[in-house]
């Protein structure tokens, strides 16, 4: 595989240039600014989620600017390592599974994942993110699974739907690119920073205060 090889995979870019995604790029920054945030407000685990979401958004600004394989590798690769360990966390804390069981479960995200993706590849609208919207699906499962905690089951709810509304945005961005040249994935990032911000949120309300369950 060519590490440098270029990539174009999104409306705003126009030439391989640097900065020919300056909102793409620029509206990373939302990663910055959510990790800041749940960096302050959380605690333990919950703070290893805040580095990797400041992780995730310093490797999404690089393949927003370098638009390289390797820059394309640092983007994906922290999304899914906070995918793993927040499944494990949700394993642990939330059903209160032993530390081996929430990791078996967590490992299972990604054989779940490469049977679902080929599912939603086929579909015409939201096919360019197969890959990621098995996630939803997987936290709404969680939230019917754990509707014995009604204010935790609503926050997941909450925190799929949001991010089904960003895979929506990123989705959109090649098909409304002739209406919308700037394209819309950067609300992607907008959108998904504040999920990720809220799932931590989700996290750590849990863990200081849980709620009885029915």
């Amino acid at each position: 595989m060519d590490w440098t090889q270029t990539i174009d995979a999104y409306c705003e870019r126009t030439d391989p240039c640097l900065w020919a995604e300056p909102i793409n790029a620029l509206t990373n920054l939302a990663f910055i600014i959510a990790a800041l945030i749940m960096w302050r407000r959380s605690f333990g685990a919950g703070r290893l989620l805040a580095v990797i979401l400041f992780a995730i958004g310093i490797g999404s600004g690089l393949f927003h600017t370098h638009a390289t394989a390797w820059a394309a590798a640092s983007d994906t690769a922290p999304i899914i390592a906070f995918a793993l360990l927040y499944i494990y966390m949700a394993n642990r804390d939330f059903h209160g599974w032993p530390i081996w069981a929430s990791a078996v479960g967590a490992a299972a995200y990604i054989p779940f994942t490469a049977a679902l993706t080929p599912v939603f590849a086929s579909i015409p609208f939201i096919g360019i993110s197969s890959f990621y919207w098995p996630l939803p699906l997987l936290i709404f499962a969680y939230a019917i699974w754990l509707r014995r905690y009604s204010i935790l089951s609503r926050n997941l709810a909450i925190g799929a739907a949001l991010l089904c509304l960003s895979l929506t945005f990123r989705s959109l961005d090649e098909l409304l690119c002739a209406q919308v040249p700037i394209g819309t994935h950067f609300l992607w990032h907008i959108l998904n920073a504040i999920m990720l911000a809220w799932m931590i949120e989700t996290w750590t309300r849990f863990k200081r205060q849980p709620d009885a369950p029915r």
